[in-house]
């Protein structure tokens, strides 16, 4: 089978999306299907090209991993700025709609969100060539962005709806990754039965349990302490302006033994740092983009991972990669993330779920790890038996390309 999947972000970026989509792409083209992803060049979270990079008219073909990968030119912008970010998502739109229109034609189209218009890209190409056309949720636009107070005006918020409903209407079948996304889906008027739950999962060949790596704490002065780790973007979904102040409680509280690490970059980051240097918090560690192949070691070294969003109705939707992450490397939680996400890890026994933006609550919660190391083990090692085991992307991959056999087969009856 001929895939061709539509990818805003791809490896060598370290973002959720990126390792989704190249995960199933790798698998798939080790079953014998011929995938092509059309991406960008990778400039994620910065906005700054990759070394060994161009970002240029004339599109580059590199085959990765089995997978060949088509990098299209896009308007690059750091994650700073509304008008800035949908001109660069509206770009790769065109850019990919205009690679494709003259390439050989696919089996079948895959498009994921995020971005919203990356799922319009393969609207337009399912109405220009007519191919079949699967639509991938990650995330509801235009409604994520109202959640994030990303200043859109009125106006252009109702256009985004009315474009985000004939996307789903173009597509014939829809994959999302949790079963909130289920119920969003069929409010907006999606059969049921045109939607598919694919969830995120473990890539066990880089999560999986390991004693922490001592260089690495070492290396950020962490030799001894308690760590609670976020790792990943962070922007400005993430709420995390409540770690500053949850290390600012603990100070309060005299417990040194505690400390936070926010490992990664975004929107949010160097405004977040500047804030904690100017409140002293010593206890906050921010270690900027580090290299992908190092995020396994630091979700193994943490004692706890947290996982958080802003408090707001749509993100009770949201599950997030971080959870199977931290399952695969027996990682205890705090989920600061209301919905489904909670009530997984809760139902597994997998870690402690606090209110979101609630810096109280995750000051307490720390405190209460810190001091109970058993608790801490019981909860790590049921992550592991009870999610990683559970969702593993091998298998995830399988499923999903089952749907899409019975998609293509059921297009070419029509």
């Amino acid at each position: 089978m001929k895939i061709l999947f539509l990818s805003h972000y791809y490896p060598p970026e370290g973002n959720a999306p990126a390792s989704r989509v190249s995960a199933l792409a790798e698998r798939w083209a080790a079953e014998g299907c011929e995938v092509t992803v059309v991406t960008g060049v990778p400039n994620v979270p910065d906005g700054v090209v990759y070394p060994g990079y161009r970002n240029r008219w004339l599109p580059r073909v590199e085959t990765v991993n089995g997978v060949k990968v088509v990098r299209v030119w896009t308007y690059i912008a750091p994650n700073k700025g509304t008008v800035r970010r949908i001109a660069n998502y509206l770009s790769y739109c065109w850019s990919a709609v205009g690679y494709n229109l003259c390439a050989k034609r696919p089996d079948v189209l895959i498009a994921t969100s995020p971005q919203f218009f990356c799922g319009w890209a393969g609207v337009l190409l399912h109405w220009f060539r007519r191919i079949p056309f699967l639509l991938e949720i990650r995330d509801i636009w235009p409604e994520s962005m109202s959640a994030v107070e990303a200043g859109l005006p009125g106006p252009v918020l109702k256009v985004l709806g009315v474009m985000e409903k004939i996307m789903y209407r173009s597509a014939g079948h829809i994959v999302t990754v949790g079963p909130g996304y289920v119920e969003k889906l069929i409010e907006r008027g999606v059969p049921e039965e045109k939607i598919s739950v694919i969830m995120n999962g473990v890539d066990k060949k880089l999560f999986f349990p390991r004693p922490p790596d001592q260089k690495l704490l070492e290396s950020c002065g962490l030799t001894g302490k308690f760590v609670c780790s976020y790792i990943g973007t962070i922007g400005m979904a993430c709420g995390l302006k409540t770690a500053l102040d949850a290390a600012e409680e603990l100070k309060k509280r005299g417990r040194s033994d505690i400390v936070l690490v926010l490992v990664g970059d975004g929107a949010q980051r160097e405004t977040l740092e500047q804030e904690a240097k100017a409140r002293r918090l010593d206890n906050c560690i921010f270690t900027g983009r580090r290299p992908k192949a190092e995020m396994p070691d630091w979700v193994a070294s943490s004692n706890v991972n947290l996982v958080h969003l802003r408090k707001t109705e749509l993100f009770k939707t949201v599950m997030p990669s971080k959870i199977f992450e931290s399952a695969g490397c027996a990682r205890p939680m705090i989920i600061g993330v209301d919905g489904f996400a909670k009530q997984l890890v809760l139902d597994a026994g997998a870690g402690l779920a606090m209110e979101p933006e609630n810096a109280g609550e995750l000051t307490d919660l720390l405190i209460k790890l810190a001091d109970d190391p058993a608790l801490c083990e019981t909860m790590g090692q049921n992550a592991l038996t009870r999610i990683a085991s559970r969702y593993d992307r091998d298998t995830q991959a399988m499923e999903y390309l089952e749907i899409l056999n019975r998609f293509v087969r059921e297009r070419q009856k029509k």
